[in-house]
């Protein structure tokens, strides 16, 4: 996908080499790593678990003063090979070819969905793109983690992620590709859009009001639309994608579905655990987006998905 021209007035956060550190997290992102399989063999119980033993035997507690509103501490020294943060969006953006590709698709996103809510007579908010390393960050959510993947934090608005997720996608999850890369960016715009129109906040209130298995099929189709969103995105950029791209994007599709992921990761498929659905839902949902490029279509929240 040809996205070479993108805008240097995209606001942009480097975390690399800084540290993190702490318990916590962001939402609504892609959830990649570990947790999604914790979460469907265990529960959210596990997660928190997890997240708690992350806190006390990795980052620390420095990551509570953060979600309290307080300091969070003093960050670890930078290791060795540990990428430094770029001191200007030029810099952070050209740092590497992932952190280019990141840059590249935040902006195009950017700039598509700003016309698209011009276009519907909507305010438009500029998110913001935030780089960190593999000794984690901080957000207005918590810590970052890498083991969460790509996320976002609705609190600061901010697209988290530790660009080496990029190489695990090739690598680990078969789904190779600039469109790809694309993809992940692109979904967890999505998830900017849908703060933005107050979905978030409508299942937020489901998952707290709701039970267990009510809250995941919120996710669930909270998910899903961020997916259609990603295709939206996609069509409106229909005359930079190249042969392949579509295909790039649909292998990665089913290679983060929930039943793929357990599959994998457990050896049985559990669905009233999935909490962003199916293989073949995120493939057709993100193809929806991709062929009709009316965020309309995108609507997960009435009838079957």
């Amino acid at each position: 996908m040809r996205l070479d021209d993108f805008d240097p007035n995209i606001n942009v956060e480097d975390q690399r080499g800084s540290g993190g550190g702490g318990f916590g997290g962001g939402g609504g992102g892609l959830l990649f790593g570990l947790l999604p399989l914790i979460g469907s063999k265990f529960g959210c119980g596990g997660i928190v678990v997890v997240l708690i033993l992350m806190a006390v035997f990795g980052g620390g507690l420095g990551g509570l003063g953060g979600m309290l509103g307080g300091s969070g501490g003093q960050a670890p020294a930078v290791q060795s090979g540990e990428r430094t943060a770029g001191s200007d969006v030029q810099s952070s953006c050209t740092l590497n070819a992932n952190s280019r590709a990141a840059c590249n698709a935040f902006s195009s996103a950017e700039n598509a969905w700003e016309a698209i809510f011009a276009r519907q007579g909507q305010q438009f908010q500029a998110p913001k793109l935030v780089f960190f390393g593999e000794q984690g960050g901080r957000s207005g959510c918590g810590a970052a983690q890498s083991a969460m993947g790509p996320f976002y934090c609705p609190t600061d608005q901010g697209v988290y992620i530790d660009t080496n997720f990029f190489d695990e996608l090739a690598t680990k999850f078969g789904a190779k590709g600039d469109f790809a890369q694309n993809y992940v960016i692109a979904h967890e715009f999505g998830h900017h859009v849908q703060n933005l129109l107050g979905t978030s906040s409508q299942v937020s209130q489901i998952q707290r009001s709701g039970s267990e298995s009510e809250g995941n099929a919120a996710s669930v189709r909270l998910e899903l639309q961020a997916d259609c969103y990603a295709g939206v995105w996609a069509a409106a950029n229909r005359a930079r994608l190249d042969p392949g791209d579509i295909e790039e994007g649909m292998t990665a599709a089913q290679a983060i579905g929930d039943d793929t992921l357990q599959r994998k990761g457990q050896g049985r498929v559990v669905p009233d655990s999935f909490t962003h659905g199916s293989a073949a839902q995120r493939m057709t949902w993100l193809k929806r987006g991709l062929d009709s490029g009316d965020p309309a279509q995108c609507d997960t929240f009435s009838g079957a998905v």
